[in-house]
């Protein structure tokens, strides 16, 4: 069966169940900076699972696009990616466990669906502890469709347990699906997910969100009881196709034929640098569909650190011109269909010819400071007549963190000059360069759609002024880009050629101030998209909505379709101030804004 089919079945199923269908949401979280990415297909319904009403209803399901980096140094094994495609569904306060469990029970074996033989399916359920009981419901519900007792695996919060998307938030026990991937035909009598891991591959998990984590580390009851469900389209690909891992189905393999005609050393000679090169370039891809450009901060960085690690990836495998849009093009006529944000391809592959350009000027730059040190190295011992045969941890440090000139290189060279390199002192110091850059992100990213305080609701009402005055200052070509949101600030990323002069920052800031002090009352509706288009309203990421949405009107200065928080009158918001202008990237200014 092909992903295509799956993708189609999975919808169709839960369409029958009374589901609506909703599109993905983009990659980078709107309103959103407690995490860099959309992580699972739940991150973007927080507010929802949280109370919120959605437009579309208590029951949804689609395919979510997610971008997920801390399994990065697994990437090339059966399994892991960075980007992967969620199949999720669910219930906002209507259905729970029983029609859950039974749901997917019922799409995996069912004969019109997946057809999995219930003899390879195993699955485990929250062991308990502190915070929450153990889940005997989900076992015994198991246990009355058939799965035997022997092959039910109760295990602790590292294992079952999903949530919250950022540091607080929606979150709870689940009960995860595993297929047996062993040499044997099925498994033996004793094995489950618990006691012979690396045999069972998970397939689908069914999350109870019954509590909301607290700033404090507490775990309360949520207001509404809800079910999060996610099953990765990849891995079931694999599974229905009987294929060794994901690698090997027809998601991946286009791709690696692609690159294996550049290069000099073939797939199964080494598959790993293969691997890391499809998928990384495949996530890269996506990212800049969604309009992220490589870059030294957030999500940029991260595109970079892929495109990069993928370049010399390529340099493995003997790859001796440049790749990474020869390798864009094929996965945006593979992927563009389902995901029609990848059309701007002139676009998309632009920017990876011009990453991959800078990063080789990077390369040379490095090699030249790898030069300069061993030239540093021999007057030492012209001086002192002692040798040196080893590059320090923290010079091998400063040459990636300040040259961007990665540590297998730098092994590479000091190879090739008779020396070691200090790795253990390389990743201590990395370690605490992480631990720095940590603890910035936790200040930074403290905030968002989990976050409804008073400040973050009165930003987040703000910004559809400062929208709508930027239209009306500057033309209505301009189109947000980018929202990130915190109690503290507010930084908007929007369309236009130019550097905004003076004139105009002060007028845009006199159009939200005048709307703020005519405490116009904020007012929310439901509509069909043709219908908010009709009546004017402003659609961001027109991709991502379903048949319903909500439209928020400040009568006489915005409307606009959102599904965040806002104030209910804009006599809340006090005084605006723009506090800085700045280019984004080609074509997008960025504008970092507080509320007095």
């Amino acid at each position: 069966m092909f992903s295509k089919e799956i993708r189609e079945k999975y919808l169709q199923f839960f369409k029958g169940k009374r589901h609506a269908i909703i599109p993905s949401s983009p990659l980078l979280p709107e309103n959103d900076p407690t995490v860099l990415f959309t992580t699972a297909g739940m991150h973007p319904l927080v507010p929802y699972l949280l109370g919120e009403t959605h437009a579309q209803g208590n029951r949804l399901a689609n395919a979510q696009k997610c971008v997920r980096t801390g399994d990065i140094d697994e990437v090339g094994d059966n399994t892991h990616l960075t980007f992967f495609e969620m199949m999720g569904n669910w219930s906002l306060g209507d259905y729970f466990k029983k029609e859950a469990i039974e749901w997917s029970f019922e799409f995996l074996t069912g004969k019109k669906w997946l057809n999995i033989p219930i003899e390879k399916l195993a699955v485990s359920v929250f062991s308990g502890d502190d915070d929450a009981p153990k889940d005997d419901e989900s076992a015994g519900l198991w246990k009355s469709l058939g799965i035997p007792e022997h092959k039910i695996a109760y295990l602790p919060k590292k294992n079952n347990w999903w949530g919250p998307a950022g540091q607080t938030g929606p979150c709870g026990p689940d009960t995860e699906m595993f297929y047996w991937v062993g040499k044997s035909d099925l498994p033996p009598q004793k094995s489950d997910p618990g006691n012979d891991e690396k045999n069972w591959v998970e397939i689908w998990n069914d999350v109870f969100m019954e509590y909301n984590k607290t700033e404090e580390g507490k775990y309360e009851p949520l207001i509404q009881k809800n079910v999060d469900t996610g099953m990765g389209l990849e891995r079931v690909t694999a599974v229905l196709q009987d294929a060794k891992s994901v690698y090997e189905t027809e998601l991946f393999q286009p791709i690696i034929e692609k690159i294996e005609a550049l290069a000099a050393i073939k797939y199964q000679e080494n598959t790993t640098s293969y691997r890391i090169i499809a998928d990384h370039l495949r996530a890269a891809t996506f990212m800049a569909g969604d309009g992220v450009k490589p870059s030294n901060v957030d999500q940029g960085y991260v595109m970079r650190r892929l495109m990069r690690r993928a370049i010399r990836h390529g340099k493995n495998i003997e790859i001796e011109q440049d790749f990474t849009a020869i390798i864009a093009k094929k996965i945006i006529h593979m992927m563009s269909e389902i995901y029609p944000e990848l059309n701007h391809e002139e676009e998309i592959l632009k920017t990876f010819h011009d990453e991959e350009e800078q990063f080789r000027k990077t390369l040379n730059h490095g090699l030249k400071e790898v030069e300069k040190l061993l030239i540093g190295f021999q007057i030492a011992l012209e001086k002192t007549g002692k040798k040196i045969t080893e590059i320090s941890g923290k010079q091998a440090f400063r040459l990636y963190d300040t040259y961007g000139f990665p540590l297998e290189m730098t092994l590479e060279e000091a190879q090739k000059n008779g020396l070691t390199v200090d790795e253990k002192g390389f990743k201590k110091a990395f370690a605490e360069h992480q631990d720095l850059s940590r603890m910035g992100a936790e200040q930074k990213f403290a905030g968002g759609l989990q976050d409804h305080s008073e400040a973050t609701t009165r930003l987040h009402t703000a910004t559809h002024l400062l929208h709508a005055a930027l239209r009306k200052v500057l033309g209505d070509h301009v189109a947000q880009k980018g929202s990130n949101i915190t109690a503290e600030r507010l930084r908007f990323d929007f369309s236009h050629p130019d550097k905004m002069t003076q004139e105009q920052i002060k007028e845009v800031e006199q159009f939200v101030n005048d709307a703020i002090a005519a405490d116009v009352k904020v007012e929310c509706e439901t509509s069909t998209v043709d219908e908010a288009k009709k009546k004017r309203a402003i659609g961001l990421f027109e991709g991502k909505y379903g048949e319903k949405v909500k439209v928020y009107t400040i009568p006489g200065w915005s409307k606009e379709i959102c599904g965040g928080p806002h104030v209910e009158h804009t006599g809340e918001l006090g005084h605006f101030r723009i506090k800085k202008e700045e280019s984004s990237s080609a074509g997008i200014r960025r504008i970092k804004a507080i509320l007095g």
